[in-house]
């Protein structure tokens, strides 16, 4: 396996920051302690033998009824060696708080908000923690699996009419 080495490193500077380990397809997904997630994220973004260079992807996932409740995923990515890793780090529903990589890769910066925004988690150190698609006045986070679900008339039906007046399966 190609990441044993990355692994073995990182038990050993950080003993306790990695909770467990899966591969599937050839991609590694590594639980991480959210206290030790930016040391983490710091020590693979500075790795000399295979630093990732690249945050592909940040987001937040709601698992309803289980503890911890929500997870963030971040995908980074070695350019150098053409090597992805997974990061998932718990954030419990009660204390929905996790560290900024703001810092450590700018890119983070929307994908951050639009986590914040849409399911609640709140990224302590981001140099603007606010709503990126919502109005500011939007009550709620519409991506948690308990948001309730409305019934709002479609905004844009200029061509409703035309639309329904068609028959796209009829015979002539």
């Amino acid at each position: 396996m190609p990441f044993e080495d990355l692994l073995s490193a990182v038990g050993a500077r950080f003993p306790k920051a990695i909770l467990g380990t899966e591969t599937f397809r050839g991609d590694l997904s590594v639980r991480v302690r959210r206290e030790d997630l930016a040391t983490v994220v710091a020590f693979l973004r500075d790795n000399a033998d295979q630093p990732f260079d690249f945050l592909e992807n940040l987001c937040g996932v709601d698992y309803l009824n289980r503890d911890p409740r929500f997870e963030v995923v971040i995908h980074l990515i070695s350019t150098i060696r053409i090597e992805r890793i997974c990061l998932k780090v718990g954030v419990p529903e009660h204390d929905p708080h996790i560290p900024s990589l703001t810092p450590l890769y700018p890119t983070a910066n929307y994908q951050e908000r639009e986590t914040y925004d849409l399911y609640g988690i709140i990224f302590d150190g981001h140099p603007n923690l606010s709503r990126i698609l919502l109005p500011d006045d939007w009550v709620g986070y519409p991506l948690r699996k308990d948001h309730p679900l409305g019934d709002e008339e479609v905004a844009f039906n200029f061509n409703q009419d035309r639309i329904y007046a068609q028959k796209p399966f009829a015979k002539e």
